[in-house]
């Protein structure tokens, strides 16, 4: 069974509960049509330099190849015995560009370290 996290671009000050809602559009099928926000530009090239998913090949930490991605998020289901580093990775790089993180494990939504505030 995978690890499912994705991030998500959202307007400033969404709540868990704003993100939660746009995952289960994109469970539905519904994605709207707008252009890709750089954020989830940004983010899948880094990811995906780092760990390719076209092709994935041995080693990949990608249960399921390549990623989903779509304008306002990117979906990753990782293998079970995933890197630590590589979840490190995912939640640096969702801070440097500005994501939300959602975990489908347990719905738990979380700002990566740079958005949490003190």
């Amino acid at each position: 069974m995978s690890f499912d996290l994705s991030v998500w671009a959202l307007p400033p000050g969404a709540t868990p509960d704003q993100v939660r809602a746009a995952v289960q559009r994109c469970r539905e099928g519904w994605h709207g049509e707008r252009h890709p926000d750089p954020r989830v530009v940004g983010f899948y090239r880094a990811i995906t330099a780092a760990y390719p998913d076209r092709p994935a090949g041995p080693g990949t930490p990608w249960e399921v190849a390549p990623l989903h991605a779509a304008s306002d998020h990117v979906e990753m289901n990782l293998v079970p015995t995933c890197e630590d580093q590589v979840l490190l990775d995912i939640e640096r790089l969702a801070g440097e560009h500005d994501l939300m993180l959602y975990d489908a494990q347990d719905g738990t939504v979380y700002p990566p370290p740079t958005r949490v505030r003190t």
